[in-house]
C-alpha cells in the first residue's frame, strides 16, 4: 500500500510548483504563462509568508500534487479566510484521494490557525472538481467573480 503524505512546501520545490501552476494555467484555461514571471511568483510566496504557504503531496516519496493557501481578512467575521489556489495533481496521480488529503489537510490548520472559513475558485464548466468540493462539503457562493487586469 502507498504512502501519501502533504508536507510543507521548501524552496526546492519552487520550480516543480512552477511547472505544475504552467500545466494547471494550460489544462484549465489554455493560458501560456511565462515561465520566468511565474517562477518569481512562487517564489514571493516563500519571500513574503504574509502572502500564504504552498503545500506539497508525496506519494512513496515522490511529488504528485501541489496547492497554495492564501489569505483574505472578513471585517464581517473578524477573521481570515483561506483560499486554495493553484491546485495540481499529477495525471497520474489523479482520483487517487491526493486532492482530498490535502483538502483535509488544510482544513485541519486552518481549524487550528482560527480561520473563519475555507473558499476556492473553479472554473465554471469544470464538473468533476465541482463534485469532489461539494463530497468534501463545500457549498457553492453566491457571489460572482469579476476582474480588471492592470
Amino acid at each position: 500500500m502507498s504512502t501519501l503524505i502533504i508536507r510543507a512546501a521548501e524552496r526546492s520545490d519552487i520550480t516543480a510548483v512552477a511547472e505544475w501552476n504552467a500545466a494547471m494555467a494550460w489544462e484549465t484555461e489554455h493560458k501560456r504563462l511565462d515561465p520566468d514571471l511565474l517562477r518569481r511568483g512562487v517564489a514571493a510566496v516563500f519571500d513574503e509568508p504574509r502572502r500564504g504557504f504552498y503545500l506539497v503531496a508525496e506519494r512513496d516519496g515522490q511529488p504528485v500534487g501541489c496547492l497554495l493557501v492564501t489569505y483574505e481578512w472578513s471585517d464581517w467575521r473578524n477573521g481570515d479566510f483561506w483560499w486554495i489556489q493553484s491546485v495540481y495533481v499529477a495525471p497520474d496521480a489523479r482520483r487517487g484521494g491526493v486532492f482530498r488529503t490535502m483538502y483535509g489537510d488544510v482544513a485541519s490548520r486552518a481549524k487550528q490557525a482560527g480561520a473563519v472559513g475555507l473558499r476556492l475558485y473553479v472554473e465554471t464548466e469544470n464538473s468533476r472538481a465541482q463534485r469532489t468540493y461539494r463530497e468534501l462539503g463545500m457549498e457553492e457562493c453566491r457571489y460572482l467573480m469579476y476582474e480588471q487586469m492592470l
